[in-house]
């Protein structure tokens, strides 16, 4: 079995007996220095022809042919991987040598390249965990999604709170539409409980009280976000009509006053 890295960000590697180390570690034995890869950022095992694909940290994100890898996953020719942006094919790998490579295709041919598969692979949304059992997790959204505490949801989720289907998304072009499924503690968007609704990368979805934040690719989240500014102070005005009134009246006192003094003299 090989991988293929379409993209050139690694040679074809033949995978052999035992774990195949992905990250930028040095003594991986793939070595991506790509931004999102950690150190030691995925493990093929192959144990007699039978391969499978596991994420050493739940952080780090793995998509197996469009969907989030959590646990360990058989590989299969033909599959496709994405470690972080780095997409490669799964491919079995030739008994006897390979022929010569077919001449690339015209630039303005190319719907079967594989290059071209990889890059429509990659997910345009993620949604992060951000509290409770799914802090610091992340989820690749792709095409129409359940969450849930059930075991057939995309996303599963353990937790009382959350119902066994909680809530189905849906994936377009400038966001994720989500709807509630008759939960039972509700679906929010930014605090406020939805039916449906469409929510923006940078924005909170909570379910109960498992919230997430919605990512897109190339997203800066080590920065928090910026703090809403404060209002505005009220424009200063000079003294009101009540103050002017005051005032006129103690002038007109002082004036009866003075004006009595003189008399007496």
């Amino acid at each position: 079995m090989k991988l293929i890295f379409p993209n050139g960000e690694h040679e074809p590697v033949t995978l052999g007996e035992g774990i195949t180390a992905i990250g930028t570690a040095a003594e991986c034995l793939i070595v991506l220095a790509a931004p999102g890869i950690a150190l030691r950022h995925a493990e093929v095992h192959l144990r007699n022809g039978q391969a499978l694909v596991r994420v050493p940290d739940p952080r780090n994100v793995v998509v197996l042919n469009g969907r989030q890898v959590t646990s360990d996953t058989a590989l299969k020719p033909g599959d496709l991987l994405l470690f972080a942006k780095v997409g490669c094919q799964v491919m079995a790998a030739p008994e006897k040598p390979a022929p010569a490579p077919a001449p690339k295709p015209a630039a303005g041919n190319d719907e079967n390249d594989g290059r071209t598969r990889v890059r429509q692979a990659l997910p345009k949304f993620m949604l992060r965990g951000v509290s409770g059992s799914t802090f610091g997790k992340t989820y690749a959204l792709v095409g129409t999604m359940t969450i849930g505490r059930q075991q057939d949801c995309d996303i599963s989720l353990p937790g009382d709170e959350i119902s066994r289907h909680h809530a189905r998304i849906q994936v377009l072009p400038d966001g994720v539409m989500v709807e509630d499924m008759g939960s039972a503690n509700g679906t929010f968007i930014n605090d406020k409980r939805v039916h449906s609704g469409v929510i923006k990368p940078g924005e909170e979805l909570r379910l109960d009280t498992v919230r997430f934040l919605l990512m897109s690719p190339g997203m800066d989240t080590s920065k928090p976000a910026p703090a809403p500014a404060p209002p505005a102070a009220p424009e200063k005005s000079g003294p009101g009509a009540g103050v002017w009134i005051a005032i006129a009246v103690v002038l007109l006192a002082l004036a009866a006053g003075a004006a009595k003094f003189a008399g007496l003299f």
